[in-house]
């Protein structure tokens, strides 16, 4: 069992995840934590939204290209930095704490939504 509070389904509909491809990577060497800023595709309708992620343990730059993750698109945006979050990122954390990214185990249109 969880420490989580029951919500509604209503509750949960309000969370807009969708499903985008990473089509930038740069290394984020001004962030506290290492991390990566990440350009995310979420389809013509959402467009290209930018991200910070700390996921260095498991990813470089160069291999996220391509890669299809699921990303909370209506937050706020968030300043890390000098960077301008627009999306969250969606992980698990390993058992060290190092975050494993969520995505399709195979390829869906950008910007799916989550169900």
């Amino acid at each position: 069992m969880t420490d989580a509070p029951t919500i509604t389904y209503d509750e949960f509909a309000k969370v807009d995840i969708r499903l985008g491809t990473i089509v930038q990577a740069e290394p984020f060497p001004e962030a506290r934590k290492p991390a990566i800023k990440l350009w995310v595709d979420f389809g013509p309708d959402i467009g290209v939204k930018k991200s910070s992620a700390q996921i260095t343990v498991h990813y470089d730059p160069a291999g996220l290209i391509g890669k299809q993750v699921m990303g909370v698109v209506n937050f706020p945006p968030r300043q890390i930095g000098p960077v301008r979050s627009e999306v969250l990122i969606l992980g698990v954390m390993d058992p060290s704490g190092a975050v494993i990214l969520i995505g399709p185990d195979q390829p869906a249109p950008n910007g799916a939504k989550m169900h």
